[in-house]
């Protein structure tokens, strides 16, 4: 055989090397795990949190060099967006971990002879989220987002004996197949319109304007694929049963770093890829973006389980990601672009920062043999331990919007960029709808506060449980009174990767 006739393959591997450490740490600690016994598992967490610290290392050594590098035949891509979104991520899932192990402890997730699969698989899935976040190709993107989403299923059921979490597995598993066939389905459409499925390749083939009947019937089951990740209306039916279903520990794996594992895919395959479709794909966020809101906040009003109100509460916050995607292109002017799609980024962000403290503190107030998961269970908190109970304020506060936490600069970033196209009117609607929303966060506020405590037991956590939880709600403060950093940041990282 003449290998000559063989295409030459990019195997520059140093953009990469986050994830093949990653990938050989994981499976080493997998390994090593197998021989740990009882109180010897802390090695377990400790070796993944080391594990977390060196992907951030690579990664942020590429974020500094602040350029774009393609590899493995374009099909991954390492760029500012991709690299800043990755220190968020590999952050989100550190804190989560630090939240998570006296929960899993006490619930016997950590035991027996491969107790530590918690840990490996919250690993792998977020080799997954980095593969996403980095893919060039829909063929890379949707191999990230399997890996990550079969991770996630078989976390929701980690609690083998626990038939609500293996029901919330079973919904989850079902309905993401589903969501993966639609998204697998589009992704043949795209493929059998264009000949291709790098999103470079597929942007340049769209602006010719062929085959545009088949790259919008493709257009359409993408959108419904990834509406379902993000949890938009209508697609969001299985969040709230998952969060609710799930270990309070798992459900924050779920609600924290993917969602930004599933900006980076929306706006991969958008925006790059099919940029030149914008109008047909902003009609879609739109009705996505107003269903998500009005549902999401409106249904959260009747929520007495704190899990499922935080659930609606998230599918409102989307709207919110999605209303700063639909807002870069107005017609075929594309200043905005910028502007648009670096506060979608920061108010993805912020919300899984703030929300790692609030399923924080709903695992800090559980204990063997309760779950803290009805908004009654936070009766008294003020008096049962004041910094919490203010913590838990600045991180409801924040959600809702109220200056000066972090969520109010995120929520004018995106209503600034939507007012600059010129839909006032959809401005409106979005505060009209976060000010219904605000009711069911300042509840939370006013059960802490001003009702008696109906359970008076002390609260016994970890010492870096207590710790990563007072920097945490520090931090959404810190972020709102200062946020022109982390602004400035996404801003120049968007700019950057829109150029490339």
């Amino acid at each position: 055989m003449n290998n000559t006739l063989l295409p030459a393959v990019d195997t520059n591997l140093v953009p990469v090397y986050a994830e093949i450490f990653l990938l050989i740490a994981a499976s080493a600690i997998l390994l090593i795990d197998m021989y740990l016994k009882g109180t010897r598992r802390n090695i377990t967490y400790w070796l993944s949190l080391l594990t977390l610290v060196g992907c951030a290392v690579f990664s942020w050594a590429d974020y500094n060099a602040g350029t774009t590098v393609y590899t493995f035949n374009n099909m991954y891509v390492s760029d500012p967006m991709s690299n800043l979104l990755k220190l968020f991520t590999y952050l989100a899932v550190g804190v989560t971990l630090v939240y998570s192990r006296q929960y899993a402890t006490e619930r016997g997730m950590l035991s027996g002879n491969l107790g530590g699969e918690f840990y490996v698989l919250a690993l792998f899935s977020m080799l997954g989220q980095m593969i996403m976040i980095s893919g060039n190709s829909m063929l890379s993107i949707y191999l990230g987002l399997e890996l990550m989403s079969l991770s996630l299923y078989a976390l929701v059921a980690l609690r083998r004996d626990h038939a609500i979490s293996t029901e919330a597995s079973m919904k989850y598993f079902v309905l993401g197949s589903l969501a993966s066939g639609f998204m697998l389905y589009g992704i043949s459409m795209i493929y059998g319109a264009t000949g291709s499925l790098d999103l470079n390749e597929i942007a340049a083939r769209a602006a010719t304007g062929a085959n545009s009947t088949i790259l919008v019937f493709g257009l359409v089951f993408l959108v419904a694929g990834m509406a379902f990740k993000l949890g938009a209306v209508p697609f969001h039916m299985w969040v709230p049963d998952v969060y609710q279903g799930s270990p309070t520990a798992v459900t924050l794996l779920l609600g924290g770093a993917p969602k930004l594992a599933s900006f980076a895919m929306v706006l991969r395959i958008l925006v790059e890829g099919l940029g030149q479709m914008a109008y047909d794909w902003q009609q879609m966020l739109l009705v996505l973006a107003v269903l998500s809101l009005a549902i999401g906040n409106l249904t959260a009003i009747a929520q007495t389980n704190i899990k499922r109100m935080l659930a609606y509460s998230t599918i409102a916050q989307m709207g919110f990601v999605l209303l700063g995607m639909l807002a870069g292109v107005v017609g075929e002017d594309r200043s905005n672009m910028g502007a648009a799609y670096s506060s979608a980024m920061y108010y993805s962000i912020t919300y899984v920062l703030t929300t790692l403290g609030a399923f924080g503190l709903i695992m800090m107030l559980a204990r063997s043999g309760f779950e803290a998961e009805q908004i009654a269970d936070f009766k008294g908190l003020g008096r049962r331990s004041p910094w919490f109970a203010v913590v838990m304020t600045i991180l409801m506060f924040s959600l809702a919007g109220v200056p000066p936490m972090m969520g109010f600069m995120a929520k004018w970033a995106v209503l600034q960029a939507v007012a600059n196209t010129g839909a006032v009117w959809l401005a409106v609607v979005a505060v009209l709808f976060s000010l219904i929303g605000a009711f069911y966060y300042l509840r939370v506020v006013k059960t802490m506060w001003f009702d008696e405590a109906a359970d008076n037991s002390p609260i016994v956590t970890h010492g870096d449980m207590r710790v990563a939880l007072s920097i945490n709600g520090i931090m959404v403060v810190l972020l709102g009174l200062i946020p022109g950093t982390l602004l400035s940041a996404c801003l120049q990282a968007m700019q950057l990767t829109l150029k490339s």
